[in-house]
């Protein structure tokens, strides 16, 4: 028999926030910074658990960039050193350093092990009109033993990232054929080749990396540096747009140094001939030959000399299935609130245009529940931490009642020209004269920038 919902006042109810990691711990120590208490949620065993499992990647922000001032401020009294800020940490590092104190600085405010698996008003589903906002909102979680729980809250934080959800290889946004009954040669994480076992898999192998953002110059640059030691360690770098000016992103104009340096070392994967890139494909089918090996197939119908693995890094989408009750709204193309979208969509911004926002353009139709950090930007990618510290200070200061420092919203981000999505296209007109490859309406291509013997296509374009 389900027991009555109590009245209770929204005044001593929490405000949850869905995650533990960069973007979840900050909004809690806003809220506690303005008198309000939160209660984290986190699915995994420890905070950051997502940023755990990259912890092998290096950040390209520094440390100054990536600690949030309210969470520095709560670990102060504790004896906590701050990391030197002008180095980068690991995942690894941001985890065990930073995410992992503050969360034991909030103590019995974070929930490990309690995965959210709804979110509505309490007696009401989105349909319902009544009194809605009157009522607070209902949390359903279950624990790692499947025991089930709910919990009421006055307002929901969802930073619950998008790691989860990482895109798939096929070029029209949906699994390709054969996808999944290849999953034991596809990844879609950036390998940690550090580890023996992983470094065994792809060493003196022909692997595809598909995808055009941060995480495919890493694994670029990681497999290169594979094959300096393992003969015969090869990657084909499958784009589904041409190569142009902003293919490599910043490089040594970006303001964040370390992300221009991450894409001029995938160039250097590509000029030393460790690896070649395949423009214009947009993969279709992923099927066996005879050995076992994938084959990459094109929408085109061109097909791909035959990989061992399948590296896909094509970006990241929302779970929203949790949130479903909730009255959101949200962007069509993007998946980002509508008062956001504008700001970010990559057919038009670089992270460098993104104008300042907050608690405006991340509020929805249903009151007091906001989508922060990664989740925040939907589809768009290249979100920096920066960004989300900005979003909930702001929503902290709005669910206080402080609606002037809510609105009072200040953030410089560094310009890049790295931003641009996988799955875009880009417009013939603004393809440079004398780039290899062109824009989407060129003739797709196996394009050669250096030495090094180019990758097999056969089938016609």
């Amino acid at each position: 028999m389900t027991e009555p919902i109590t009245e209770v006042s929204s005044d001593v109810l929490p405000t949850v926030v869905v995650g533990a990691g960069p973007i979840g711990l900050a909004a809690a120590a806003h809220l506690v910074g303005r008198g309000l208490e939160p209660l984290v949620l986190e699915a995994g065993d420890a905070a950051g658990a997502a940023v755990r499992e990259w912890r092998h990647v290096r950040l390209f922000s520094t440390w100054a960039e990536v600690v949030d001032p309210a969470a520095a401020k709560l670990l102060a009294p504790t004896g906590w050193i701050s990391p030197d800020g002008a180095t980068y940490p690991t995942g690894g590092d941001w985890a065990e350093r930073y995410l992992q104190p503050l969360a034991d600085v909030l103590g019995e405010r974070v929930r490990y092990g309690a995965l959210v698996t709804g979110v509505s008003r309490a007696g009401r589903d989105r349909v319902v009109d009544a009194d809605r906002e009157q009522q607070p909102f209902t949390v359903h979680i279950r624990g790692v033993d499947g025991t089930e729980e709910r919990i009421t809250a006055r307002a929901v934080i969802d930073a619950s990232g998008t790691w989860s959800t990482p895109g798939p290889i096929g070029g029209n946004g949906l699994h390709a054929l054969g996808e999944r009954t290849a999953s034991d040669r596809v990844r879609y994480r950036v390998p940690d080749l550090e580890d023996p076992a992983v470094r065994a898999r792809y060493a003196g192998k022909r692997t595809a990396v598909i995808g055009s953002g941060a995480s495919a110059f890493t694994a670029l640059a990681s497999l290169a540096g594979l094959a300096r030691t393992a003969p015969d360690t090869h990657a084909v770098w499958i784009l589904r747009r041409g190569i142009s000016g902003s293919t490599f992103g910043g490089g040594e104009a970006d303001q964040l140094p370390a992300r221009g340096a991450l894409g001029l070392a995938a160039r250097a994967a590509v000029e030393d001939g460790h690896a070649d890139a395949v423009t214009g494909f947009r993969t279709e089918a992923v099927e066996r030959d005879a050995d076992g090996r994938l084959v990459l197939v094109a929408e085109d119908g061109r097909r791909l000399d035959a990989v061992d693995e399948v590296i896909v890094l094509t970006g990241f989408r929302p779970d929203l299935s949790f949130v479903s009750e909730l009255r959101l709204g949200l962007d069509e193309r993007l998946q980002a609130p509508v008062g956001l979208a504008p700001l970010i969509d990559p057919n038009v911004h670089s992270c460098g245009t993104v104008h300042p926002h907050g608690v405006n353009e991340l509020s929805h139709p249903e009151k007091d529940v906001y989508l922060v950090g990664m989740k925040s930007y939907g589809r768009a990618p290249t979100f920096l931490a920066m960004t989300g510290y900005e979003q909930v200070r702001s929503i902290a200061a709005a669910l206080a009642g402080d609606r002037e420092a809510a609105e009072r919203v200040e953030l410089t981000l560094p310009e890049t020209g790295v931003c641009g999505g996988a799955g875009l296209f880009d417009e013939p007109e603004t393809t440079r004269a004398g780039d290899d490859g062109g824009g989407c309406c060129a003739a797709p291509a196996t394009v050669q920038i250096g030495i090094g013997a180019p990758a097999a296509v056969s089938g016609g374009c």
